[in-house]
């Protein structure tokens, strides 16, 4: 009974002083699912638009900065309906947000860049 009690003396206080630094560099574990890498190495590459892309950025009154902030970052990956395995530039199918989604966008990912190809309003 008294290790169990130096044990949880000693447990607590680390716990928190390791929650502590490493709150403050902003490290998470988020990172390691499917749709949070391909979400991350989306947005760590250079941007490309096809024509038809850009005239439905202008159409629903959406910038770059809203597309890679918002919609981008918070959107939903549906493996389902991409293709992950193509070769040499895989392409994904991104809904946003993700509970009832209103926007959808297709891209392709490749090694140096990424190719927006495709975006729909839904609702």
């Amino acid at each position: 009974m008294r290790k169990l009690k130096f044990y949880i003396i000693g447990l607590i206080p680390g716990l928190i002083i390791v929650f502590f630094i490493l709150n403050k560099k902003g490290a998470s574990c988020s990172g390691y699912l499917p749709n949070s890498r391909v979400i991350a190495e989306t947005l760590s590459k250079d941007f490309k638009y096809s024509e038809n892309f850009k005239n439905q950025m202008a159409t629903y009154a959406i910038d770059e900065k809203l597309l890679k902030d918002s919609i981008i970052t918070h959107g939903r990956i549906d493996f389902d309906k991409s293709h992950a395995q193509k070769q040499p530039c895989p392409d994904y199918l991104l809904m946003y947000p993700e509970k009832s989604p209103v926007y959808e966008i297709t891209f392709e990912k490749c090694e140096e860049n990424v190719t927006m190809t495709n975006l729909k309003k839904l609702k």
